[in-house]
């Protein structure tokens, strides 16, 4: 018996009776030769920690657009925060922590450059819209993933629906990481402070990031235990979501946040038309792989790190005797 063929019997014995193995995955688009050492959901974490667009995910935006310091949260450190409080969930609850990883690591795989405001100027400018996760699922079709994990990286939005339990794990590890990183980075620009946040949310999830990010994972953990489901419980559940409604209403749709956003959405836009009128400036394998020119365009730009995307604006629109 190998190392993989071990891990796949400690998965049959140890796990719970409602989590994913490793064993019994629905498999890949292409067959693979299986791994003496790793699973192969094992394998599929290895193969998007190694992918060129998780490398990207340093060099974009999370929230705050191009800040001034070193302390903001990138796209790819959210992705890791995801993945740690992910992985701390599903080993409390004896599910599948390797699938859980691998799902947390490719979840933002696809996302824009400059965050939301990105994905929010490319679905405005195609007829279909444009979703980040449907598109991390494009950005991950040559690393022939498994069933399990491209299913948990398509469904971590609010509205989706996971398949496995380690995908709805992914899927509120997502929503405890981005609520309690992007009140963290707003207090450090100065437009929180902690004392605005509501009274229920302080009272019940506690006063400090790290309070209730730990306060979250026990709810989910102990709500969840033993159950065909993982969810948090129905109070705390309406809490996080009383504290997301005023994140949006007093951070991402604050004036200073609102005026780069229009910076950017011009800055993708002339982009976009620019690549409409020049396809040969695309790579040939975006031309030759998507049905029409608009999205060929769109998954280029999707795929930039901001200071590439505003490296290109520079060349494209503003004259070399303009440059500082």
């Amino acid at each position: 018996m190998n190392l993989r063929e071990k891990r796949e019997r400690y998965e049959a014995d140890c796990l719970s009776p409602y989590a994913a193995r490793s064993a019994d995955t629905k498999g890949r688009a292409l067959s693979a030769e299986k791994c003496a050492i790793r699973t192969e959901f094992q394998k599929d974490r290895d193969r998007i920690t190694h992918c060129k667009a998780f490398r990207r995910l340093m060099h974009k935006t999370q929230v705050f657009i191009s800040p001034e310091g070193d302390h903001y949260r990138t796209r790819l450190t959210h992705t890791l925060e995801v993945a740690q409080i992910a992985r701390t969930a599903a080993r409390a609850l004896a599910l599948n922590e390797d699938l859980t990883e691998a799902i947390a690591l490719g979840h933002d795989l696809g996302h824009t450059p400059f965050g939301h405001t990105g994905e929010d100027a490319l679905d405005s400018l195609l007829d279909d819209g444009f979703r980040h996760n449907e598109h991390s699922l494009r950005v991950t079709s040559d690393l022939n993933l498994t069933h399990e994990v491209r299913d948990g990286i398509l469904n971590h939005r609010t509205s989706g629906n996971p398949a496995t339990l380690e995908g709805w794990v992914v899927k509120l590890s997502d929503k405890i990481a981005y609520i309690n990183h992007d009140i963290d980075d707003a207090i450090r620009a100065k437009i929180l402070a902690p004392s605005d946040l509501p009274s229920s949310a302080r009272k019940v999830l506690g006063e400090t990031s790290t309070a209730r990010i730990d306060f979250l994972v026990r709810d989910m953990v102990s709500y969840s235990a033993n159950k065909n489901t993982v969810s948090l419980s129905p109070g705390v559940a309406s809490v996080l979501s009383e504290l997301r409604d005023y994140l949006f209403e007093n951070t991402y749709a604050h004036q200073l946040h609102q005026s780069e956003r229009k910076k950017i959405q011009t800055l993708l836009r002339l982009l976009f038309e620019y690549y409409l009128i020049n396809p040969d400036k695309l790579p040939d394998e975006l031309r030759f792989r998507c049905d029409d020119l608009s999205q060929a365009a769109a998954e280029y730009i999707a795929g930039m790190t901001d200071r590439f995307a505003m490296k290109c604006f520079r060349e494209i629109y503003m004259p070399t005797a303009w440059e500082a």
